[in-house]
């Protein structure tokens, strides 16, 4: 288990980075996500954990604003989730690498950066953000490499150098780590620390290894398009830590306080479809 330092105090803004009521997803006649209260807080590392199609990768593209059918109140960055105010200020990392295999990593890149930031004028500040994401991601000696020469797991990581292009206020990742080997795994959690504690960066960062929950400084945890822990319609909360989640369940890791809870909600519609 890695520990990181308590959670730090909250920044100045008012509002959280995400906040959520009421909020539903349809695709067909079934309903994804159930009316979700939830709130992300900014500068934090939110971690959305849950079993593979519980609804985590839908409530990401929704947050973003590339899902359909959504109702309910979705707010980010303080305005309505899709808003075109929001296109340069959200890094959105989804499963699989978008990058172009026959173009290099500086290339791939650099093509990012002059969408983002278009016009001559602004073709130093590009090569400054380009040279520093390559950096955080920690490719430079493979900057010339093309990216389809590169491992899985070194694309995914031009993916991630892409979404830092412009110093994003919120990062949403799409389980950025898995299949990846143990040290890079811990690289890219340290990176994510280190975002969010200089930066001020708030992180959104799904999983469906619950081991990764010890690494968050909130949790919330879903199952089956609800939340069995961190939902809730108070700004103030904006999810539940490890530790308190623990401490609540009586359970030693957040593994066994999930099972606990996925149980606990079990027995409890058994309970109400027998009345």
């Amino acid at each position: 288990m890695m520990n990181y330092e308590p959670d730090p105090p909250p920044p100045a803004a008012s509002t959280p980075a995400i906040h959520a009521d009421d909020l539903t997803v349809t695709r067909g006649p079934r309903t994804v996500l159930h009316h979700l209260r939830f709130t992300v807080p900014r500068g934090r590392i939110t971690g959305l954990l849950g079993p593979s199609g519980c609804g985590k990768s839908t409530l990401m593209r929704a947050i973003v604003g590339t899902q359909a059918k959504v109702t309910g109140t979705l707010d980010v960055l303080g305005h309505p989730a899709g808003h075109p105010t929001l296109r340069s200020r959200i890094g959105y990392v989804t499963q699989a690498p978008s990058v172009y295999d026959d173009l290099t990593v500086r290339q791939n890149l650099d093509y990012f950066a002059a969408i983002l930031d278009p016009g001559r004028a602004a073709a130093d500040r590009r090569h400054q953000h380009v040279t520093r994401a390559i950096a955080d991601v920690d490719l430079t000696r493979h900057a010339d490499a093309l990216a389809g020469n590169l491992s899985g797991g070194q694309r995914g990581r031009v993916s991630l150098a892409v979404a830092l292009l412009g110093t994003p206020e919120l990062l949403v990742l799409d389980e950025p780590t898995v299949g990846l080997d143990p040290v890079l795994r811990r690289d890219l959690w340290q990176l994510f620390h280190d975002l969010a504690a200089t930066r001020g960066t708030t992180l959104l960062v799904s999983s469906h290894v619950m081991d990764e929950a010890e690494r968050c400084h909130r949790l919330l945890l879903m199952r089956e398009g609800e939340f069995l822990a961190g939902g809730t319609s108070r700004p103030e909360a904006g999810g539940d830590t490890p530790d308190a989640l623990r401490t609540r369940t009586g359970t030693d890791t957040v593994e066994a306080a999930f099972l606990r809870l996925v149980d606990e909600a079990t027995a409890g519609r058994t309970k109400e479809s027998t009345r």
